[in-house]
C-alpha cells in the first residue's frame, strides 16, 4: 500500500454521480476504504458529512472540499472526483466540478496535516485548477497534486514565466489612512484547520496584494501557527477575525477595531472584508477587541442565537464543575468504606482529619478497629477532601458560567458570586443566577475603549472588582434571600416524594439521561443530580442512583444487542463498539453508545428511551440511594440497596437491547454484510 496522500486509485475522472453531494462524499469514503486507507466507509462518509452540515464546503469557482478528520482513517489520504455535471456543494456560484475529499486520522502528525493543507492553498490559484480541469488520465491528476503538495519531483522551470517589474497595484482612495495604506492584521481558523483555514488566509493575503494594502495573516490551524510578531500587530489599523472556532491567544489584539465574520467569507468575499476593517478602523465608535482579551467566548457567542448562546454558557458551567464533584463525591464514597469509616463516619469524624497528622499518630495501629484505628483516621481524611471539593461544587458552576461569558475576568468574580449563593442557601439555583450576572457585568465593563495605559488593569483588578460588587451585591441585598426559600420549598417537594411520584421523577430523569448521551439534556439531569448530592438528603441520594443506572443503560443495552443477542444485525465496526461499550456502560460512561445512535438514531435513541425509563423507574420504586456521583459499578459500596440497583440495571439494559434488536428485526431491517458495507456506496456512482 502506498503511503502517498493521493494515488491514481484514488482519482475518478468525469464520473457521473447518481444524487446529490452526499452521494459523492459517500463514493469518495468507499474508496479511500477500497484503498485500505480507512476501515469503515460509514464512519468516514457520517464524519465528513457532520462538517458538511456545519458549513457547506462548496467554494467559488465550481470547487467543493468535503473534509473530516475520523478515527477511521489510518493513512492521510485525498481523492478526488471529477464531475460530469457537477453537483450543487452550496457555492454561490453555482455547481462544483472539482471535489477533493479530504481525509485525516484523528490524531494525525502535523506534518501531515500541513501536507493537506497545501492542497487547500493550491486550489486558490487557477493554474492549478485549470489543471485539473484538462488532466486526462488519473496520472496527471497525481503528478499535479504531488507537487502541490510538496511529494512529487519538482517541476522544471518555466522558460518564459520569470516575474517582470511590474508596478506596485494602487491603492483605493476609500482604503487610506491618514493620507497611506491600510495595515490590517488577520487571523483564519476553521473547525478542522486543514482546508478552509489556509484557503481563507490565501484569499485575504491576495486582496490585500491587489488593493495596495499591508495586510498579515495568521492562519490557525490543526498543524499549528505562527503567531504574528507583536509589533506587527501593534502597528495594525484594524485586524480581521474570520473564524469558525475560537481565536486563540486573542488577548494579542486588545483595543484594535475589529471585523468578525465566517472563515468561508474569507474565501469568497475578501476584498469586502478589507473594506469593512479599513471602514471600522475609521470609525471611533466601531467594533473593538474587548479589554479582556478574551473575547474567545464574545466571538462564539456572536454566532450563535441568544437561546443557543445561553445552553452554551450553562454547559461550560456544567462541564467545569463536574470534576469538582466527581472527584469529591468519590472521596466520599471512599471514606464509607467497611474497613475505613463506614456511612457514620460522615456524623462521627469529629476533628479526626484536622487535629492529627501522619508523624503525631503515635497511638493509632493498624489492626485496630474503627473508631480508634488507622483505617477510620484515612476515612477522615478522605472525608474531609471530598467535603472541601464538593463544597466548591456552586463556586464552581457559577465562576465558569461566567467565564464562558467574559472569559478569565469573569472567573473570579463569578466563584465570589457562587460562594455569596452558599452562603445565603441558595443552593444551585443561586450559583447559577449569580454566574449569569457575574459574567455579563464583566463583559458590559470590558467593552469601553480605554486608554493603553489602562488596559493592563482591567482584567485583573479594575473587571474583577467592578464585576464582584455588582453580583455579589445584587444576590446579597436583592435575589438571594427568594432563591433561597425558592431552593427551601424544592427540597421539601423532593424529600416529600414516595410512591407514584417518586417513580415518576425516576422515569423522567431516565429519559433524559438517554435522550442526547452526554448531550444538554442528559447534562441538565446530571447536574440537577449532583447538585443535591451537597444536601446530603435521601431524595437526594434517590436521585442520583437514578440517574446513574439509567445512563448506564444505553451502552451496555447496545453491548448486549450488538455482541449477543443480534450480532448479525450490526456491523463489524459497531460489533467492535459493543465489546468497549461493556465497560464504558458499567462505568457510567453513557457517551458509550454514541456510535450506534449516530448510525441508526430513528431505531436505537427509542430503545434507549425505553430502557432509561424502566430502570429510574426502577431504581425509584426501590428506594436505591447512591452517595458516589460517578463510577457506575465500580462504586457498589456506594450504593444501597445494590440488589436493587442492579435489578434496576438488568431490566433497562435488557429492555434497550430486546427493542433495539426487535426494531432492527421488523422495523425497516437492514441487511449488514461486509460485501454490502463494501459495494454500496460504489453503486451510487460509476467508477472511473
Amino acid at each position: 500500500m502506498s503511503s502517498k496522500t493521493i494515488t491514481p486509485a484514488l482519482v475518478s475522472l468525469d464520473s457521473g454521480v447518481v444524487g446529490d453531494k452526499s452521494a459523492v462524499i459517500r463514493a469518495l469514503a468507499a474508496r479511500v476504504v477500497a484503498e485500505g486507507r480507512a476501515n469503515d466507509a460509514d464512519a468516514l462518509y457520517a464524519d465528513a458529512w457532520a462538517r458538511e452540515q456545519k458549513d457547506e464546503t462548496g467554494l467559488p469557482g465550481g470547487i467543493a472540499i468535503p473534509h473530516a478528520k475520523s478515527p477511521s482513517v489510518t493513512i492521510p489520504t485525498l481523492a478526488f472526483a471529477r464531475l460530469e455535471p457537477g453537483v450543487d456543494f452550496g457555492a454561490p456560484d453555482g455547481p462544483a466540478d472539482l471535489v477533493f475529499l479530504i481525509a485525516a486520522p484523528a490524531d494525525a502528525a502535523e506534518a501531515h496535516l500541513a501536507v493537506l493543507s497545501k492542497l487547500a492553498r493550491s486550489l486558490m490559484t487557477e493554474e492549478f485548477t485549470a489543471g485539473l480541469r484538462s488532466a486526462k488520465t488519473p496520472e496527471d491528476v497525481v503528478a499535479l497534486v504531488d507537487e502541490a503538495i510538496g511529494e512529487g519531483e519538482p517541476a522544471a522551470a518555466p522558460v518564459a514565466t520569470a516575474p517582470s517589474a511590474s508596478p506596485a497595484p494602487a491603492t483605493d482612495s476609500a482604503l487610506l489612512i491618514d493620507g497611506r495604506p491600510a495595515r490590517i492584521v488577520a487571523v483564519t481558523s476553521c473547525a478542522t484547520g486543514i482546508a478552509h483555514t489556509f484557503m481563507a488566509a490565501d484569499a485575504l493575503t491576495a486582496a490585500g496584494t491587489k488593493n495596495g494594502v499591508a495586510l498579515a495573516v495568521e492562519p490557525q490551524g490543526s498543524s499549528g501557527y505562527q503567531a504574528l510578531p507583536q509589533s506587527v500587530i501593534d502597528d495594525a489599523d484594524a485586524v480581521i477575525f474570520a473564524n469558525d472556532v475560537d481565536v486563540r491567544e486573542e488577548a494579542r489584539f486588545a483595543g484594535k477595531p475589529v471585523v468578525r465574520s465566517t472563515v468561508k467569507r474569507g474565501i469568497e468575499q475578501p476584498d469586502q472584508l478589507i473594506a469593512e476593517a479599513v471602514a471600522v478602523a475609521a470609525d471611533p465608535r466601531g467594533a473593538r477587541v474587548t479589554a479582556t482579551g478574551g473575547s474567545s467566548a464574545a466571538s462564539t457567542a456572536a454566532t450563535l442565537s441568544w437561546g443557543a448562546n445561553l445552553k452554551r454558557i450553562l454547559l461550560t458551567g456544567v462541564s467545569y464543575m463536574i470534576p469538582f464533584v466527581a472527584g469529591g463525591g468519590l472521596l466520599i464514597a471512599i471514606s464509607f468504606l467497611p474497613f475505613l469509616g463506614g456511612y457514620g463516619i460522615a456524623l462521627a469524624h469529629g476533628t479526626s482529619g484536622m487535629n492529627n497528622a501522619v508523624y503525631t499518630l503515635t497511638h493509632y495501629a493498624i489492626w485496630n478497629l474503627p473508631p480508634e484505628g488507622l483505617g477510620y483516621y484515612l476515612g477522615a481524611i478522605a472525608f474531609e477532601i471530598g467535603s472541601v471539593s464538593l463544597g466548591f461544587l456552586v463556586p464552581a458552576l457559577a465562576g465558569y458560567i461566567a467565564f464562558a461569558i467574559a472569559d478569565r475576568p469573569g472567573i473570579a468574580p463569578g466563584f465570589v458570586a457562587g460562594a455569596i449563593a452558599v452562603f445565603m442557601n441558595a443552593g444551585f439555583l443561586g450559583g447559577l443566577i449569580g454566574g449569569l450576572l457575574a459574567g455579563y457585568a464583566a463583559w458590559l465593563i470590558g467593552r469601553p475603549a480605554v486608554p493603553r495605559w489602562l488596559r493592563g488593569l482591567m482584567p485583573v483588578v479594575i473587571i474583577p472588582l467592578g464585576a464582584s460588587i455588582i453580583a455579589s451585591g445584587l444576590m446579597l441585598l436583592i435575589l438571594g434571600a427568594p432563591i433561597a426559600w425558592l431552593m427551601t420549598q424544592l427540597t421539601q417537594f423532593l424529600n416529600g416524594l414516595s410512591g407514584a411520584g417518586a417513580i415518576g421523577l425516576g422515569v423522567i430523569l431516565g429519559l433524559m439521561m438517554c435522550f442526547d448521551l452526554g448531550g444538554p439534556v442528559n447534562k441538565v439531569a446530571y447536574a440537577f443530580a449532583v447538585a443535591g448530592l451537597a444536601q446530603q438528603t435521601d431524595a437526594s441520594f434517590h436521585i442520583m442512583a437514578a440517574v446513574m443506572v439509567a445512563g448506564m443503560v444505553p451502552p451496555l443495552g447496545m453491548a448486549l444487542a450488538s455482541t449477543v443477542l443480534y450480532r448479525r444485525g450490526f456491523t463489524q465496526v459497531e460489533r467492535e463498539n459493543g465489546a468497549a461499550a461493556w465497560l464504558l456502560g458499567a462505568s457510567f460512561i453513557s457517551e458509550g453508545a454514541i456510535p450506534f445512535a449516530a448510525a441508526d438514531p430513528l431505531r436505537v435513541i427509542p430503545a434507549n428511551l425505553a430502557g432509561g425509563a424502566v430502570a429510574g423507574a426502577l431504581a425509584m420504586a426501590f428506594s436505591v440511594s447512591s452517595r458516589a456521583p460517578h463510577g457506575g459499578i465500580f462504586v457498589f459500596f456506594a450504593i444501597d440497596p445494590i440488589w436493587g440497583f442492579l435489578l434496576a440495571l438488568v431490566a433497562g439494559t435488557l429492555v434497550t437491547a430486546v427493542l433495539v434488536v426487535g426494531l432492527k428485526r421488523f422495523a425497516a431491517p437492514r441487511v449488514v454484510t461486509q460485501q454490502a458495507e463494501a459495494e454500496q456506496p460504489v453503486r451510487e456512482t460509476v467508477a472511473a
